[in-house]
C-alpha cells in the first residue's frame, strides 16, 4: 500500500491519491481485459525413440534393422537427428528378461553408430551390422539404439532386441560363373557348398540355401529370398526375369541355430548377370493356302512365344531358287495370321514360306514351303 506525506496540503493530497487510484485501476483493468500475448511455443525435444528395432544373426554378425527417422527438420533444429548410437549388453541366457532403461544404460556398451550421412541417404530403413567374436560360452545379447541430435542430446532407448547367437554356423557358399547362366526360360545359378563352419569346425551345420537377387534399384538384397523353400542342392533357376535388365545374385547357407531357429551365413560372392535375348522364335507352322480366282489366301498359326513382333512372308515361282532370293511380299511385319496375295496370275503355281520375328529382332528358321495353283 502507498502512503502519502502528511505535510502536503489536503487538497494536493486528495489529488495525488486520486491519481494513484486511477493508475491502479488502469493497471488492473489492463491485466484483466487487455490483449493476451501469443502463447510461447512448447519446448522442443529430441526425436521420439523408435520402437521397431528388429534383427537376426547372419554368420558371425547380428544385422539390426529399424525404420529410418523422419528427416524434415532443419539441421539447426534439435529435431534433426545427427547420429544413431547402437548399444549391446551381453547377458547370461537365464538372466531376467525385464530390464529398465537405467539398468541397461549402466551396463551396456556403445558398439557403433549410424552416421548423419547414412541417415540422409537411407531409404525406408536403416541397418547396422555388429560383428561378433563367437565362443562356445552361451550368451544372450541385448541391443537397443537411441537417436542423438546436434547438441548431443539423446532420446530414450529403443525397444530391446534379444538374440542368442549360435556358434557353429556354416561359412558362406561360393558362387560360380559358367558363361551359360542365361537360357531362353531361366537364369541358371550354381555354387560350391561351404567346407566348414565359421569357427573352422566340421561337419558343416547345413540345412540348405537361400538365393537373393538385386536389380538396378537395389544396393542390398531384400529380406525375402527368391526360393519359396530351402534349396537342398547347389543349383537354382530364376525363371522370373526380364531380358535387358541387370541383376546381381548371391547365396547364403542356412544353419540350425539356437532353439531350432534357422540362421543364414554371410553373403556369398556376388555374380552379376545381364540377360540378353539372343534366342530366335520357333518357325511358323500350321500353314495352309486357300485358292480363289485372282488370289491366294495364306493362313498360319500364331507362334507360341509371348514376344513375337510379327511375321514375314516370301514367294517364288521356282522352288529351287535359293531362299534368300525369294520375294518378300510384306513391307512391314505382319501382325495378323493371314495374308492375301492378289498379285498372282491364273494357272500359275506359287510357293511360299514364312519367318517369325520377336521384339528384339531375332528371326526364326524358315517355315516349311507350301504351294498352290491360282484358279
Amino acid at each position: 500500500m502507498t502512503h502519502l506525506d502528511s505535510s502536503i496540503p489536503s487538497t494536493k493530497r486528495f489529488r495525488t491519491a486520486t491519481v494513484y487510484l486511477a493508475i491502479l485501476l488502469l493497471v488492473s483493468f489492463s491485466a484483466a481485459c487487455g490483449k493476451r500475448r501469443p502463447p510461447l511455443p512448447p519446448t522442443e525435444r529430441v526425436q521420439q525413440r523408435t520402437e521397431l528395432l528388429s534383427g537376426a544373426q547372419q554368420g558371425n554378425e547380428v544385422i539390426l534393422t529399424w525404420p529410418a527417422p523422419p528427416r524434415n527438420a532443419p539441421d539447426s533444429s534439435v529435431q534433426s537427428i545427427r547420429r544413431i548410437d547402437v548399444y549391446r549388453l551381453a547377458e547370461k541366457p537365464d538372466a531376467r528378461r525385464g530390464l529398465t532403461e537405467d539398468e541397461f544404460a549402466a551396463k551396456a556398451t556403445l558398439v557403433g553408430s549410424v552416421t548423419y550421412e547414412q541417415i540422409r541417404n537411407a531409404g525406408e530403413s536403416l541397418t547396422y551390422a555388429d560383428a561378433l567374436e563367437l565362443t562356445g560360452t552361451p550368451a544372450r545379447l541385448r541391443y537397443a539404439v537411441r537417436y542423438v541430435n546436434a547438441s548431443g542430446q539423446r532420446a530414450a532407448f529403443s525397444n530391446f532386441l534379444l538374440i542368442e547367437p549360435a556358434v557353429r554356423i556354416a561359412q558362406p557358399p561360393t558362387m560360380q560363373r559358367t558363361g551359360k547362366e542365361v537360357t531362353e526360360d531361366a537364369i541358371n545359378l550354381t555354387w560350391q557348398p561351404p567346407v566348414a563352419n565359421i569357427d573352422g569346425s566340421t561337419p558343416v551345420n547345413l540345412l540348405g540355401y537361400n538365393v537373393y537377387r538385386m536389380d538396378e534399384s537395389q544396393s542390398t538384397p531384400g529380406q525375402t529370398p527368391l526360393n519359396s523353400s530351402l534349396i537342398s542342392g547347389t543349383e537354382f533357376a530364376d525363371k522370373n526375369f526380364k531380358f535387358g535388365s541387370e541383376y546381381r545374385y548371391l547365396v547364403r547357407a542356412v544353419s540350425l541355430g539356437t532353439e531350432g531357429a534357422q540362421v543364414e551365413s554371410l553373403n556369398s560372392n556376388i555374380v552379376p548377370v545381364s540377360p540378353r535375348d539372343t534366342f530366335a522364335p520357333s518357325a511358323p507352322g500350321g500353314i495352309s493356302i486357300g485358292p480363289s480366282p485372282g488370289r491366294l489366301s495364306i493362313f498360319f498359326a500364331a507362334n507360341p512365344e509371348s514376344d513375337i513382333a510379327g511375321y514375314n512372308i516370301y514367294r517364288s515361282t521356282d522352288p529351287d531358287l535359293p531362299k534368300a532370293s525369294w520375294t518378300k511380299l510384306n513391307s512391314t511385319l505382319l501382325t495378323r495370321t493371314s495374308f492375301i496375295d492378289d498379285k498372282v496370275e491364273s494357272g500359275k503355281k506359287y510357293y511360299y514360306y514364312l519367318t517369325a520375328v520377336d521384339t528384339t529382332g531375332n528371326v526364326s528358321q524358315l517355315s516349311d514351303v507350301y504351294s498352290e495353283i491360282v484358279p
